[in-house]
């Protein structure tokens, strides 16, 4: 069993706002592995273990370009906060979603063949990354983008510039805008429910499992008859779809009416979203937590041997 220590234990509670010794417990049980003692930590605690677990973990932005029934939603990653408000890093991130409209490039390694020049370097997007990391002294990197082509209006929405959502829609732009809004706020992971990933439903429904045997272990250690496997059956159903309702787009309540779902408000507008994409900066991506201390320390140790 690995050592658990107090570094991950601060990692786990930064990801789920569960108290501290939760946290030990949980990893302890889970043996050291993150992503079970988070699981652990839903089974235990609820929903409420898992609100920060997007939490942002590396630097960059997300830019936004929309010319007519063309756009493009961009991540481009730095490494420091201080970078993400370089003026050159910020004019190459809008550079790279105008050229992601403009060209339609096939995937993250096409879009560094692009034609561009920015702060005396070029002739393509990758020679202005190169040369930017050497001025500025950090490495770049282009993460993800998502183009849209297929005829239908846009809308986006930027929240400072960590936060960016684009949304493909037929009827009232305003209601777009609003939805776009809504999308990053809260931050629905499909359109439907229907269009939700099964190994998503499947990991909730597992943790709804195991939040039932937990609850008839009470029970039994309580004295009290355990609940029929139907009965059983049907919470655990009951949470998954209760889940889908919270994660999809148009079963959400609208952030601007809560008497109103999203689709209840677009059916009011009359307006259709077709589709959306939402980055959050360094959304996944692990950020390397530097020890000063440590790091000065192990420096002095190097000089006496040196």
């Amino acid at each position: 069993m690995s050592a658990i220590t107090a570094k991950m234990v601060a990692e786990l509670r930064a990801k789920t706002d569960a108290p501290m010794m939760e946290c030990k417990r949980a990893l302890t049980e889970a043996e050291g592995d993150m992503e079970r003692a988070e699981e652990l930590l839903r089974v235990k605690l609820g929903s409420k273990a898992g609100k920060a677990a997007s939490r942002i973990t590396a630097e960059g932005v997300v830019a936004a370009c929309i010319n007519g029934s063309t756009g493009a939603l961009v991540e481009v990653n730095c490494e420091t906060d201080f970078v993400s408000k370089n003026d050159d890093f910020l004019a190459f991130s809008q550079a790279c979603a105008n050229l992601i409209a403009e060209h339609n490039p096939a995937d993250v390694a096409a879009v560094s063949a692009m034609p561009l020049s920015q702060a005396g370097f070029g002739p393509t997007l990758e020679d202005v990354r190169k040369g930017l990391i050497g001025k500025i002294g950090e490495n770049i990197a282009v993460r993800r983008f998502k183009r849209y082509a297929n005829g239908g209006k846009l809308a986006s929405y930027l929240h400072g510039t960590r936060i960016g959502v684009l949304v493909e829609f037929d009827g009232d732009e305003s209601a777009a805008k609003d939805i776009a809004m809504h999308v990053a706020a809260m931050k629905p992971v499909s359109l439907s429910s229907a269009d939700v990933p099964v190994v998503l439903i499947d990991k909730e429904r597992s943790i709804a499992s195991q939040k039932a045997a937990e609850d008839a272990d009470v029970a039994k250690a309580a004295g009290k008859a355990p609940q029929s496997p139907e009965i059983v059956a049907k919470r655990v159903e009951g949470s998954v779809q209760k889940y889908l309702k919270e994660v999809s787009l148009l079963n959400q309540t609208f952030v601007k009416n809560d008497k109103q779902t999203v689709e209840q408000n677009l059916k009011e507008r009359a307006t259709t979203v077709k589709g959306f994409t939402l980055y959050v900066v360094g959304e996944g991506i692990e950020k390397k937590v530097d020890d000063f201390a440590a790091e000065v320390a192990a420096q002095v140790a190097a000089a006496k041997t040196a």
